[in-house]
């Protein structure tokens, strides 16, 4: 099993980026997709979280109205299009997946936000 998030960077305030995550190993369809981050010095957080048909869809109230999830199941790629960043959207941003007992993670991918 593995997700590979890509599509971090360095990015001025008010920017975009879209990260993507491609897992591979598992039946990616059945499994509710999330993305969770870790800015330095703070605890891992949920960002935002799809269902397996993308029919559902739920946001921490920081990033909503600015951030959009979205999947493709049939590219196995679950995306994070995130708008008007801020500093403090900084963090590291896991890509997950979950089904029944089954937790995947994967090895994040770093956002800056700077001037």
């Amino acid at each position: 099993v593995q997700l590979v998030e890509s599509g971090g960077g360095l990015v001025q305030p008010g920017g975009s980026l879209r990260l993507s995550c491609a897992p591979s190993g598992f039946t990616f369809s059945w499994y509710d997709m999330k993305w969770y981050r870790q800015a330095p010095g703070k605890e891992r957080e949920l960002v935002a979280g799809i269902s397996s048909v993308g029919g559902s869809t739920n946001y921490a109230d920081s990033v909503k109205g600015r951030f959009t999830i979205s999947r493709d199941n049939a590219k196995n790629t679950v995306y994070l299009l995130m708008n008007s960043l801020k500093p403090e959207d900084t963090a590291v941003y896991y890509c997950n997946a979950q089904w029944r007992s089954m937790d995947y993670w994967g090895k994040g991918t770093l956002v800056t936000v700077s001037s």
